[in-house]
């Protein structure tokens, strides 16, 4: 069976940093491209990075662009997400995606297996 466990959310001041971890197991997914999510109270889930299979290829939400990275250990089923600089318009939960597509996709419905998600809270 397919699992994604993502972990390293929590309350962070405004302008500082989390790491978020996502470990995949039930397969080995170094083929397939992964990415960030995340939802607000009230919001649809909105994409916030992708990276291709190689890791040679990432993608951003304008939103992110320039304050998180995200990157990923193929030998370790492993995806990060690097976010500095945090506001509390990024509050929401964080969740961790995979496509069969070896390029990320900005759209939720291209993805094929979901995490349950990780609580980022930045208070005002």
């Amino acid at each position: 069976q397919v699992q994604l466990v993502e972990s390293g959310g929590g309350l962070v001041q405004a302008g500082g940093s989390l790491r978020l971890s996502c470990v995949v197991s039930g397969r080995t997914f170094n083929t397939f491209a992964m990415a960030w999510f995340r939802q607000a109270p009230g919001k649809e889930r909105e994409f916030v990075a992708a990276i291709s299979w190689s890791g040679s290829s990432t993608y951003y939400a304008d939103s992110a662009r320039g304050r998180f990275t995200i990157s990923r250990d193929n030998a370790g089923n492993m995806v990060y997400l690097q976010m500095n600089s945090l506001k509390p318009e990024d509050t929401a939960v964080y969740y961790c995606a995979v496509t069969r597509e070896t390029v990320g996709s900005t759209i939720a419905p291209d993805y094929d297996w979901w995490g349950q998600g990780t609580q980022v809270t930045v208070p005002s």
